[in-house]
């Protein structure tokens, strides 16, 4: 559908609330597709997912920027006039909410270093339709994957990163995003640490692949680590960035078993397949506003 209306609730879990969101939709003229909620009883925390027709929907949607936002980006989908008519219900069960609309395209930045697998995956599946986004920028600390950015027409911009200048490249990085202003980034197999600084301004906008099935096997040459413990199993896992390494809230992980025959060439070229898809799909539910997430968990409608 791509003229929905999508809705994000996070809020303390209370009787009600569904029955009150479902009410707001209708009298204000919308025609409720898609509802999805969850419970959780550890937290007490319940999350919905709402997505509903705005045809006859009675309040303007357009761009605007919200505090309120479930997981803030740059640029927030909905309308003050929106704001304002569902604020009092929000307030009336402690709502953190966010409001997109599926028409609106984001703006992602790829970070890539040598290995090509996830980059060129995703700009395929970008050219295909299947991930509906604006792709505004590559940067990479290699010259490496120039031509392949080139093929796809798309900016691609080589910021090397060395012991002695990390803070000099982190510093053109931020002068990058800056001037193109992208709602969230992807670290493609991106091989640099960033610092904490630059993670923390862009909570829950930074997504990463991480070839191992976290929590098992964090940091560098994971499949070099999975060899040496002799796993029946490797895996792919696809996270939001946080000051921890490895440590984000998971969106999306899978796996595929590896035997005692299997060198560790053989696991690197079984666990790419894995991290092109698992990262492709943590992508797509990020752009189609199916991520909620609460302390260091994910919920995905």
């Amino acid at each position: 559908m791509k003229n929905s209306a999508i809705l994000l609730i996070s809020c303390p879990d209370q009787k009600g609330e569904v029955a009150a969101i479902a009410d707001f939709v209708y009298r204000h003229g919308g025609n409720i597709l898609h509802a999805d909620e969850h419970a959780d009883e550890e937290s007490g925390l319940f999350l919905m997912r709402v997505e509903f027709d705005p045809k006859d929907f009675d309040i303007g949607l357009s761009l605007f920027n919200t505090a309120q936002a479930v997981h803030p980006s740059s640029v927030q989908i909905g309308h003050s006039e929106f704001a304002r008519h569902f604020e009092p219900l929000a307030a009336k069960f402690q709502m953190k909410w966010h409001l997109a609309l599926s028409a609106h395209r984001p703006r992602m930045i790829i970070f890539v270093s040598k290995y090509d697998h996830c980059l060129v995956d995703l700009l395929y599946r970008h050219k295909s339709g299947e991930l509906d986004c604006d792709i505004a920028l590559i940067i990479s600390n290699h010259p490496d994957n120039q031509a392949i950015a080139d093929f796809h027409r798309i900016p691609y911009e080589v910021v090397s990163v060395t012991k002695e200048n990390k803070t000099q490249a982190e510093a053109r990085i931020q002068s990058l995003i800056d001037l193109h202003r992208p709602d969230f980034m992807v670290l493609a197999r991106y091989m640099q640490i960033l610092s904490n600084d630059f993670v923390n301004r862009y909570p829950q906008r930074i997504i990463n692949i991480h070839h191992s099935f976290l929590p098992a096997f964090i940091g560098a040459r994971p499949y070099h680590q999975a060899f040496e413990r002799g796993v029946k199993l490797i895996g792919a896992t696809s996270h939001y960035v946080t000051e921890v390494l490895d440590d984000g809230p998971i969106i999306e992980q899978d796996v595929v078993r590896v035997s005692h025959r299997d060198t560790v060439d053989d696991l690197i070229r079984k666990g790419r397949d894995l991290e092109k898809v698992v990262l492709s799909r943590a992508v797509r539910w990020h752009v189609e506003n199916r991520v909620l997430v609460y302390g260091n968990k994910t919920v995905v409608f």
